[in-house]
């Protein structure tokens, strides 16, 4: 089976309209109520619903954290059998554009964990902040260095290492060398 093509950033603003209004739509919130939850304005969100705005890795986080969903479930896609390589799938920059996060596998449903890649640019940073109570991340770097700062603490990962810790906590990724970082991302939630 070949890969799927990247799509691009209109059809990737109007998947994650359609999503986010079928999700809205299921747990019966207004826009109101979806800004209220999610710190994200009535107006942003109804252009993210049109699929009028393509929203920043931020937005999609305040989004995902506000609704206690993983950000792969705004990006949904409803294959069996799905190939992942890198820079082919649906990808999402903060604003920044510092980061550069790629879900691996898309999820069709609420799922409890979801897979990323990452692309951390040489001498950046990139700060989500804290994520919905519950999330567990677990962090490998593949190639390069990785400095991650959470909350007053900091530890400093080379090559093929990997952290896990609550992803509830304020959280910053640091690339302190010339070249790019790549990172693996598992992310679990708990059922709320």
């Amino acid at each position: 089976m070949e890969p799927s093509p990247q799509i691009d950033a209109e059809e990737l603003a109007k998947r994650v309209g359609l999503t986010l209004r079928k999700i809205r739509q299921e747990r019966e919130l207004s826009l109101q109520q979806l800004a209220e939850v999610t710190s994200v304005s009535k107006l942003t969100l109804g252009k993210i619903e049109r699929g009028d705005a393509n929203p920043s890795l931020a937005i999609i986080w305040k989004i995902a954290n506000g609704l206690k969903i993983p950000i792969s479930l705004l990006l949904n896609e409803n294959n069996e059998i799905k190939l992942s390589r890198k820079h082919e799938g649906n990808n999402v920059l903060s604003a920044n554009e510092a980061c550069t996060l790629e879900p691996i596998f898309d999820l069709p449903t609420y799922g409890s964990s979801e897979i990323h890649r990452a692309f951390l640019k040489p001498k950046s940073q990139y700060s989500p902040g804290a994520h919905q109570l519950g999330v567990i991340e677990y962090v490998t770097v593949m190639a390069g260095e990785l400095i991650i700062h959470i909350e007053d603490e900091e530890y400093h990962l080379y090559e093929y290492d990997a952290i896990k810790f609550q992803a509830d906590k304020v959280h910053t990724y640091v690339n302190p060398t010339e070249q790019t970082t790549v990172l693996h991302f598992v992310m679990t939630y708990t059922k709320s």
